[in-house]
């Protein structure tokens, strides 16, 4: 699940001081070499795919290698922002897709300059865009879906949605009403309330959008006031609240949406991760992929991943784009794909990839995706919109007055844009 966590993370002062020590002996041989950091120091299978880029870049490049420092995920954020303060940016560097547009409103990005045909054909959710310019791109992303139990949805006679068809309001609620009646479960639904993070705005924000609302207003990014208090929103938290008052959902399922896979719930708000987990417990006959609800202003899910970008003290920028667009190819899209599991960030990969062929047991996420996905505003301002939302849905979940708790979260965000002149640009 790395590829979708944390916008905000914590690390102690020792982590970043060591963060800071590898990017300053990497930046002393600046000149004969191109610094690369990535947060895959905990993730085997994702760094291998990084290094084997770097080594086929490298084997062509050998006067002017590229060397690679990677941290583990919970002190990479941190690192990078103590590297800038201090003027000490690695070229090359990946980072998580909502928190780009305040990487580039600090100064810490340039913009891509990558031939058309690397761009052309990318999903919008893997490009990363902030004031007209692109500044990062993604070789994947992760979608969301609800993962059930055919049996039971069949026993219920209960629609099975297309991705081209999805569940209404009504029918969702329908499908959820016949399911928490049914004894051989405990409750009809896990709605992944477990997770943390950055997984609330990414999860529940496209719901609220799918009834007509959103976290800010996007035209300009200058108020929350009116657009996440809005009666839309207000009929987003009163719904959502009632998935829990129901006993539809319960408000301490499991971690790691266990519950599903134990046979507790018949569906689980979940993504690709859990499929493949899901078909060796259950059969793979047993196991549907359910598009987003269209909750009346059509259906979304989150968008945007893991991406790459280019530092702008980088003294090497044409190098890093030629890199950029080396691991941007359909051949390490494949591999990032196979290594661990999310799909391309191109169509022409997927039929080589082992999830997301045709036929393949995760066919259908890319579709999804390219449908529905709905990146998160990009705004420098959006840490603060995401821990804001993080909170008011959780209290909404909790029981709290839904317009209450709706308006101080336009209060809050308001206050923050405020508080940064309107995240204006220097």
């Amino acid at each position: 699940m790395s590829t979708r966590k944390a916008v905000a993370v914590t690390a102690t002062l020792a982590i970043a001081t060591v963060g800071l020590t590898a990017c300053s002996s990497q930046q002393g041989a600046a000149d004969s070499s191109i610094a690369l950091w990535t947060h895959n120091g905990g993730n085997k299978e994702e760094l291998s795919v990084v290094e084997e880029a770097v080594a086929e870049y490298n084997s062509t490049h050998p006067d002017m290698p590229i060397e690679v420092t990677a941290f583990p995920q919970a002190s990479y954020n941190d690192s990078i922002v103590s590297a800038a303060a201090s003027s000490d940016l690695p070229c090359i560097l990946d980072l998580d897709g909502p928190i780009m547009p305040n990487w580039a409103w600090s100064g810490y990005l340039s913009p891509l300059q990558l031939p058309e045909e690397v761009t052309a054909d990318l999903l919008d959710s893997t490009k990363g865009i902030y004031n007209g310019e692109l500044y990062s791109v993604g070789p994947y992303d992760v979608a969301l879906a609800f993962i059930g139990r055919k049996s039971a949805l069949e026993e219920h006679n209960i629609r099975i949605p297309d991705v081209d068809t999805p569940w209404t309001l009504e029918e969702f609620n329908d499908a959820l009403e016949k399911l928490s009646t049914d004894e051989n479960y405990e409750n009809a639904i896990d709605m992944s309330v477990w997770d943390k993070a950055e997984w609330w705005p990414y999860a529940y924000a496209p719901m609220l959008q799918s009834f007509g609302a959103d976290l800010i207003d996007r035209s300009d990014f200058s108020t929350a006031e009116g657009v996440i208090n809005s009666p839309e929103a207000v009929k987003f938290g009163e719904w959502f609240q009632s998935v829990f008052d129901n006993g539809w959902a319960s408000r301490t399922p499991t971690e790691g949406g266990n519950d599903f896979l134990q046979g507790k719930v018949p569906l689980v708000y979940a993504g690709s991760w859990k499929v493949l987990e899901a078909q060796e417990q259950f059969g793979e006959d047993d196991v549907v992929i359910l598009p987003p609800v269209d909750f009346g202003a059509g259906a979304h899910v989150g968008g945007g991943s893991w991406q790459w970008g280019i530092s702008s003290s980088c003294a090497n920028p044409e190098a890093a784009n030629e890199f950029l667009s080396l691991i941007m190819s359909d051949k390490y899209l494949v591999k990032y794909s196979d290594a661990s599991g999310p799909f391309p960030a191109r169509a022409s990969a997927l039929p080589q990839t082992k999830y997301y062929k045709e036929g393949g047991p995760l066919e259908p996420f890319f579709t999804i995706s390219e449908k529905y996905a709905l990146l998160r505003p990009a705004t420098p301002g959006y840490a603060v919109i995401s821990s804001v939302f993080d909170k008011a849905t959780r209290d909404i979940m909790s029981g709290a007055d839904v317009k209450a708790t709706l308006d101080q979260a336009a209060k809050d965000i308001d206050a923050d844009i405020t508080a940064n002149n309107g995240y204006a640009l220097p």
